[in-house]
């Protein structure tokens, strides 16, 4: 791997460190608001709900990312197997007129020799 490669393999993971912390202080702000606004809890019981909370959101996460990999994976194989099927028939039809016309040229230069 190249100096550029590795720098944008970085600039992609320091994208995805980023985003997962945006998404994280997001669902940090939403669980705060919601247990300030649940009367009657202890600190230590917002404290649990919070984690609680952030490790479904994290797990969440986690299963989305990986249907959608899954997703595109399956998306790949289907675009695979129909480029190899266009391959195949462009190839068969560049051989027929391959054919078509060696046998046009033969058929002229035999007449006219």
């Amino acid at each position: 791997m190249d100096a550029s490669e590795e720098a944008a393999r970085g600039l992609t993971d320091i994208e995805t460190f980023l985003y997962r912390e945006a998404h994280l202080q997001a669902a940090h702000q939403r669980v705060a608001d919601f247990t300030a606004r649940a009367p009657g809890l202890t600190p230590e019981q917002k404290m649990d709900i919070e984690r609680w909370y952030l490790k479904e959101q994290i797990y969440v996460a986690r299963m989305v990312t990986e249907h959608i990999a899954d997703s595109i994976s399956v998306v790949e194989k289907q675009h695979h197997v129909r480029f190899g099927r266009w391959l195949r028939g462009t190839l068969a039809a560049m051989v027929l007129i391959t054919v078509v016309m060696i046998g046009c040229v033969a058929v002229i230069l035999g007449t006219s020799g």
